[in-house]
């Protein structure tokens, strides 16, 4: 029975935990305080409900309790009196029995909105600002986040405290910023969110080709979002591009976990309710804006597979069209180096390689992987196997996921 408790205790913990910490921190103005007054509560149902049984809206619960040690914790500092009297206000309004069911609706979806914006505030690094929102909205802990990235949790756990410090220190306030900050901020929220999601569907390092979990996290950081933000084009974008990326998931491995590539897969495993959800969620998105940015257009590019009942169905002149559109609104060479494969598919392999040629030279690019990858393809498709086998030895060696070094060393032995 207690064992059961527990369960429920965590799976409570999983869906309550970032909406705690969200309206913890609206009152404390202070997220490494929110989210240990958060785990007060947390320790305390684990003390209190194996007796007197999960209560009927345990979010409630743990918010009463928490907010009861908000006090508790201000009252010992004079300085914050006002802050007392404006949380144990709050407190009063909820009812005297902290077991009862006590709707939480002040203001708690804007709380997680302002929490969204904090966590992914550009004043702490890309690596910095993942880990805090894996921990503060995916609700992973920290040995669950070093995992999924291959690092030691020593170091997520260091890159969290410095980035609770680094936000006190810098004042960030628990707000969502407006106009034009309000732009540049979403950005970087996107950006974290996408890439979870990215290390979720193409691991970069270790034995497995796909992460799931992190795509589920990314998938439910950007939903919930989207929610929060119904009337910006580029979360919607956003959220359609994961949806449809993740309707592959079950075609992607093979039974030993191989990776199998995109013309390989057999798309009746493709999720056909994610395609409608992200079909949906692009529709709404191109309503909003008649100018897509980068999220809506990757989103359609998806869509284009998607749409598709086989490969050879692939509308490939429409997606490079898509990518020269996405060029012109985010420069950046892995976009070209996609639009070259586009080209390819739409054109013939010469056009694509004509354009791949001339990325070589770029910097960025010299140790990516997919370069040397699309090349060989390209290659092998021309009739020029033995340059091809020597691209894709060359990306054999830059990978760090173990599952595609063994992909690319197969493509090169077939040749």
């Amino acid at each position: 029975m207690a064992t059961d408790t527990h369960r429920a205790i965590e799976a409570v913990w999983r869906i309550e935990a970032p909406r705690l910490i969200a309206g913890l921190s609206r009152l404390v103005r202070d997220v490494g305080v929110a989210e240990e007054l958060a785990q007060d509560a947390l320790v305390a149902a684990l003390e209190q409900w194996p007796d007197g049984g999960v209560p009927s809206n345990p979010g409630a619960w743990l918010m009463t309790v928490a907010k009861r040690r908000a006090v508790d914790q201000i009252r010992r500092d004079e300085t914050f009196r006002r802050k007392v009297e404006e949380v144990g206000r709050d407190l009063a309004e909820s009812t005297p029995d902290i077991a009862a069911s006590v709707a939480e609706d002040d203001g708690i979806g804007d709380d997680r909105l302002r929490l969204v914006f904090v966590a992914c505030h550009p004043v702490l690094s890309t690596e910095a600002r993942t880990a805090l929102t894996l921990r503060l909205l995916g609700g992973l802990t920290t040995g669950e986040i070093a995992r999924a990235f291959l690092v030691p949790e020593t170091t997520v756990a260091q890159r969290i405290v410095r980035a609770k410090k680094t936000l006190a220190g810098a004042g960030v306030p628990f707000e969502v910023p407006q106009g034009a900050e309000l732009a540049a901020r979403l950005a970087s929220v996107l950006e974290v969110v996408y890439l979870i999601f990215n290390e979720g569907y193409s691991a970069t390092a270790g034995d497995d080709w796909m992460r799931p979990a992190l795509c589920e996290d990314a998938l439910r950081l950007g939903r919930v979002l989207a929610r929060l933000a119904p009337r910006e084009p580029e979360v919607h974008g956003l959220v359609a591009l994961m949806e449809i990326q993740a309707s592959r998931a079950a075609a992607r491995t093979g039974p030993a976990g191989e990776p199998i590539l995109l013309a390989d897969q057999n798309r009746a495993h493709w999720d056909q309710l994610l395609i409608r959800r992200g079909l949906a969620a692009l529709e709404w998105a191109e309503a909003l804006n008649g100018q897509p940015g980068p999220y809506v257009l990757q989103a359609a590019i998806a869509a284009c597979h998607a749409r598709a009942r086989r490969f050879t169905d692939t509308d490939w002149e429409r997606i490079a069209r898509l990518y020269e559109r996405l060029a012109e609104a985010m420069p950046s060479p892995v976009v070209e180096l996609n639009r070259a494969v586009a080209l390819s598919m739409a054109f013939g392999p010469a056009t694509g390689l004509a354009l791949l040629d001339q990325l070589m030279a770029v910097p960025a690019l010299r140790s990516y992987h997919l370069l040397p990858s699309v090349r060989g393809d390209f290659l092998v498709r021309l009739g020029r196997p033995a340059e091809a086998r020597v691209e894709f030895e060359r990306a054999a060696s830059l990978t760090r996921n173990e599952r595609e070094r063994t992909l690319l060393l197969d493509r090169a032995a077939a040749l």
